[in-house]
This record gives C-alpha cells, sequence and structure tokens, in this order.
C-alpha cells in the first residue's frame, strides 16, 4: 500500500514540477495580453498655461485651464482582419487627442490608429497605421511598456514628431504605494505638421503652407510604470509649440501657440492606481506566485514519495523465536 501510495505521490510531484516552467514560459505569453476590445479614457490638466488666442491678432495668452482628453478605443473588426495574415494577436487601437481651452472649444483634435502585438506591445505594420491621416511605420512602443518592464531604455514613438526616440530609465520610485520605473524622453525643438483640423474656420494646413509660417514642437515627457504590467500608472509633460516665420505672424518671429506643464486629473490617477495594483496581482500569478508555488509542492510530494518509499523497502521485524524446553 505505502508502495502504491508513493508511487502516486511521485507522479503529482513530476506534474506539478513540469508544471511550474510551462506556467511561466508557456502559458504567460499566452494569457497575458490586451483585450482587442478595450476602451479608456484619460484626462490630463495644464493649469496656468500658455495658449495663442487667433482672435486676437493671433497673441499668446496666459489662461487659467488647457484641458487635454485622450480615448483609446480598440476596432475588433480590423485586429481580427489583420490577425489573418500577421499570425499573431493583435490590438487596433483608435485614438483621439482632444485639447479643449478654457472657453470649451476645441483647440486641436488628432487622431490616430495604433496597431501592436497583444502580449509584447510591439507595433504590428498594416493598412491604416497612421496619426492625423497620414501613414506611419512606428518603431518602439506607445502608450503602453511591454509585460515585465526592464530597467532600460525604450525606443518611444512621438505623434507629434511622426518619429521615434529613446525614452530612458532613470530609476525606482514608489507612487502611491506602487514600485514604478520612472522614464524621461526629451524630443528637441522639431518642425512638425500642423493638425488637419484647426480652430479657426477656413484656415487649413495648405493655406498656412502659403504663408511660410511653420509649426515647432518640443516636450520632456515622463511615465512612472508599474513594471508587472507595463502599464503608466501617472504621466507628465512639459510641452511647447510656436509659430516660426511667415506672413502669417505679422513681422513677428515667432509666436507660442501653447505651453504648459501638462498632468493627470486626480480622479484619473486614482483610477489608473487602483486598476494596475489589481492587474498587478494577476501577473504575479502567472509569473511569480503559481509557478514558484507549483514547483515548491513538487518538491514536497517528491520528498514525501521517496520517505514512503523508504519505509515500504525497510524489512519486517521478525518475531523472536521462543527457547525450546529443556529436558532431562
Amino acid at each position: 500500500m505505502r508502495r502504491k501510495t508513493s508511487l502516486v505521490l511521485l507522479a503529482l510531484a513530476v506534474f506539478f514540477a513540469a508544471l511550474s516552467p510551462l506556467l511561466r514560459w508557456y502559458a504567460f505569453p499566452r494569457l497575458a495580453k490586451i483585450p482587442a476590445n478595450q476602451y479608456q479614457d484619460m484626462v490630463l490638466e495644464a493649469k496656468g498655461a500658455t495658449l495663442i488666442d487667433y482672435n486676437d491678432g493671433m497673441k499668446a495668452k496666459k489662461v487659467p485651464k488647457v484641458t487635454i482628453v485622450q480615448t483609446l478605443k480598440g476596432n475588433v473588426e480590423a485586429s481580427e482582419e489583420i490577425e489573418k495574415t500577421a499570425g499573431k494577436d493583435v490590438v487596433v487601437w483608435d485614438g483621439l487627442s482632444y485639447v479643449v481651452g478654457p472657453d470649451g472649444k476645441m483647440v486641436s483634435k488628432i487622431p490616430e490608429r495604433y496597431i501592436f502585438d497583444a502580449h509584447t506591445q510591439d507595433p504590428v505594420h498594416a493598412t491604416g497605421e497612421s496619426v492625423d491621416g497620414d501613414p506611419v511605420k512606428r518603431v518602439g512602443i506607445e502608450f503602453k511598456w511591454p509585460f515585465l518592464t526592464e530597467k532600460r531604455d525604450y525606443q518611444y514613438f512621438d505623434a507629434q514628431a511622426r518619429t521615434s526616440a529613446p525614452i530612458h530609465y532613470k530609476g525606482t520610485q514608489n507612487f502611491r504605494g506602487v514600485d514604478v520605473y520612472y522614464f524621461e524622453q526629451t524630443i528637441p525643438w522639431t518642425k512638425v505638421p500642423f493638425p488637419k483640423t484647426m480652430p479657426v474656420q477656413g484656415i487649413t494646413p495648405a493655406s498656412l503652407a502659403k504663408t511660410g509660417t511653420t509649426r515647432w514642437y518640443t516636450t520632456v515627457r515622463k511615465f512612472w510604470v508599474e513594471p508587472l504590467t507595463g502599464a503608466p500608472v501617472y504621466g507628465e509633460e512639459l510641452h511647447k509649440e510656436e509659430l516660426r516665420g511667415g506672413t502669417l505672424l505679422g513681422g513677428r518671429d515667432k509666436v507660442t501657440v501653447f505651453a504648459g506643464d501638462v498632468k493627470m486629473r486626480e480622479d484619473y490617477i486614482r483610477h489608473t492606481v487602483d486598476l494596475v495594483k489589481s492587474n498587478r496581482t494577476l501577473v504575479l500569478l502567472m509569473t511569480s506566485y503559481l509557478p514558484w508555488g507549483f514547483l515548491s509542492l513538487g518538491l514536497l510530494l517528491l520528498a514525501l514519495s521517496l520517505w514512503l518509499e523508504a519505509r515500504s523497502r525497510r524489512p519486517a521485524a521478525t518475531k523472536a523465536e521462543e527457547p525450546e524446553p529443556v529436558t532431562a
């Protein structure tokens, strides 16, 4: 009976020991994915910002607040179409960055389509990949870091400049009870396209090009990223835009279009931190808790199996023979 039990325990030990690496290296890459139908929005604010007034001689003025609403909507139909030829799970995000002035009127809106691998977050190049209607070919990440983010620099795509540049790992910090990696990217002054949709009716990028006036942009981009999920729990940008040269400025060399410290709104920070904490537990289950737990259980069952096997092989104690009586 002991021998049969030891064999069962040995089989269970082998099963759990084999399950441990399978869960970490086989199941995790196939289960940890961004849902194709995910929808998320984010509200950022730049308080005390500088904003151009197109109706008052195109002068830069201080305003109480500029609001930026960013939305990312999963396009399931488009992702399924791309998956037919990509040979992998693909996510298509249709994004929109909508900027509103203190009067509630639109300052700018820039749509984009971001196509990426559901697990690695690597870009997937397919028809429709674009920013503000312009085809692009992304290099590196955008919006989200990969699962199990490393302490290293990454290439991060800048939608304004339509190019990628390094975003540098600057150290590990604690943000509201969550250990995060801090990343920072500086985009130097760069000539960028005008948005297709302008806040003044009748003005288009084509009409602006005729004046010789150009648009320039610089930013310092900061992210605090939870490394297990790869999700930013907080973001901030020191953002500046200018119009330079041409007849549109009436003899001025340059005019500030927008300048401000863009930060996530407090209610969205709290929501994001809570969401990341819950998702972090799920990633830990697949990468740490369950693999190490199964391995420990396998070793325990192996030890118990060997102990029972050793006991079953121990010779049974023989009953001492009674001495025969001595006869005369």
